[in-house]
């Protein structure tokens, strides 16, 4: 598996703390971002076990899901939904989102 893989598995924990508080105003962006973490971790987990192409396709699912996740937080914070988000946090999704992307673009060339 791959070591990022960890790191997805506590930007979960992360998301689901702030789907929490997103909950409380907005049932529908919060369960929005509980899918796409879903999308996130399911997908980096598939990939690891295919091939090729399929690998690439999963891992670039999981981008996009990534980068959707803190859409839905960026979301949250302009629609006051929710304050600050602790900067670690933040770090942990831009580390993963650009981990997903090297690892879809290098395959991409």
């Amino acid at each position: 598996m791959l070591r990022i893989y960890e790191v997805i598995l506590v930007m979960a924990g992360d998301a689901a703390g702030i789907a929490e508080q997103i909950e409380r105003r907005d049932s529908d962006l919060a369960r929005q971002l509980r899918r796409a973490m879903h999308s996130v971790a399911l997908n980096v987990a598939e990939g690891a076990g295919n091939t090729a192409g399929h690998k690439r396709q999963r891992y670039q699912t999981a981008l996009g899901s990534a980068r959707e996740v803190l859409a839905c937080i960026q979301v949250a914070q302009a629609m006051h939904y929710i304050g600050a988000v602790d900067a670690r946090v933040l770090d942990r999704m831009d580390h993963v989102i650009a981990t997903l992307g090297r690892l879809v673009y290098r395959r991409a060339s």
